[in-house]
């Protein structure tokens, strides 16, 4: 399982971040815990899967924002407890 967090301009209100959430699950077939934050600039998921980042950076400038770069790092899940 993979982080990605993608670096993206023009975001700036709510909205803003529910329209990349959108194109996210749309064009990443396994993205899982989409989430994004505007005053970052900044959207992240989990996948397994690899993706084309091409079809992406297109469907983000497609919703008027753009896509100024890719992150990408391995997700270790959080544990819990006192062990």
């Amino acid at each position: 399982m993979n982080k990605v967090i993608l670096k993206i301009d023009g975001t700036m209100c709510g909205m803003c971040e529910a329209h990349i959430n959108d194109v996210v699950r749309k064009t990443v077939s396994d993205a899982q815990k989409v989430s994004s934050s505007s005053k970052k600039g900044e959207c992240s998921f989990l996948t397994e899967n690899k993706f084309d980042e091409e079809v992406l950076k297109k469907a983000i400038a497609d919703t008027g924002y753009e896509l100024k770069g890719i992150e990408t790092e391995p997700y270790v899940k959080k544990k819990f407890g006192f062990f």
